[in-house]
């Protein structure tokens, strides 16, 4: 999701790389769960984290839609994202504890949470936003905090699918064709979402080979 926002407005004015200290720490946030509570439909979920919640729970992607996960228009394209439950709007993952039930396989935008990330030049770096979390933060590497394994196949995949989305948006935005637009974010959906992905095998392989399949089926 794109914020139309000066950086400057949002964040310490700082760009981090995985190896630098950032103030985000909130040491395993103390009872509080206030970023997982009237997020609406901001916390989007990439081919990785289905792979995760999938694989990890033994469930098919069709059966998070019945509950905790919800399609949503962002930028022009259908994605999903997490969804809010109750009066509280809370995740559909917060158990009555007020903690996260599948923390060890939370998504990606969770485990980055104060951070984001800024895209330039076909690369990204991290900020720290300010005033999103009401924690008092130590320092803390960056690859810590973000916890995922395979760093630079992590950050190659973050990469390839922001830009791959950013075609999407712009094929879509250049086309008055409905049944393109709906045959178009169909494809995006069932490539990279509703197949199911092998959780023995390597994630990145598989969505290389879908990533190779979409851009035939588009082409």
């Amino acid at each position: 999701m794109k914020r139309n926002v000066s950086l400057a407005d949002i964040s310490d004015g700082r760009l981090y790389d995985e190896n630098d200290m950032v103030k985000a720490d909130c040491h395993g946030c103390n009872g509080c769960s206030d970023c997982c509570r009237g997020m609406g439909d901001t916390i989007l979920l990439d081919p990785y984290d289905v792979y995760r919640l999938t694989t990890g729970l033994g469930r098919p992607f069709a059966d998070f839609l019945e509950k905790e996960i919800a399609l949503g228009v962002v930028d022009g394209y259908i994605l999903p994202h997490l969804r809010m439950i109750g009066e509280t709007e809370c995740c559909a993952f917060l158990n009555e504890q007020g903690r996260c039930s599948v923390h060890a396989l939370r998504p990606g935008i969770c485990r980055l949470f104060p951070l984001g990330r800024y895209y330039e030049n076909g690369a990204f770096k991290y900020f720290l936003q300010t005033g999103e979390c009401t924690a008092v933060h130590t320092k803390i590497k960056v690859s810590k905090w973000i916890d995922t394994p395979d760093r630079s196949r992590y950050r190659e995949f973050v990469t390839c699918w922001h830009y791959l989305l950013n075609e999407v948006e712009e094929w879509l935005a250049g086309s008055k064709d409905e049944a393109f637009a709906r045959n178009l974010n169909m494809l995006l959906l069932q490539t990279f979402y509703l197949t199911p992905y092998d959780g023995e095998a390597d994630f990145y392989k598989q969505f290389e080979q879908r990533k190779e399949k979409f851009y035939a089926f588009t082409s």
